[in-house]
């Protein structure tokens, strides 16, 4: 295994899921303000499940998106 080639896809990957998986939080945050559905102050709980073919691999990560800054009181 070419450590090196391997560090750097694993990266790209990384980097891809990240910059995509939030914009489409922020359009769905969006729309769901547009339409009313939210009011823009929710604690919204998420999850993101990792799944590697091959390796046998499937991971649940799960964690809270705030919509406002929930330390200011």
């Amino acid at each position: 295994m070419n450590e090196e080639a391997f560090n750097l896809s694993m990266r790209k990957f990384l980097k891809m899921v990240g910059v995509n998986s939030q914009r489409e939080i922020e359009q769905a945050v969006d729309q769901a303000l547009a339409e009313g559905t939210i009011q823009g102050d929710e604690t919204l709980p998420a999850r993101m499940t990792l799944e590697v073919a091959g390796l046998a691999l499937n991971v649940t990560f799960d964690g809270q998106i705030e919509l406002a800054d929930t330390e200011r009181t």
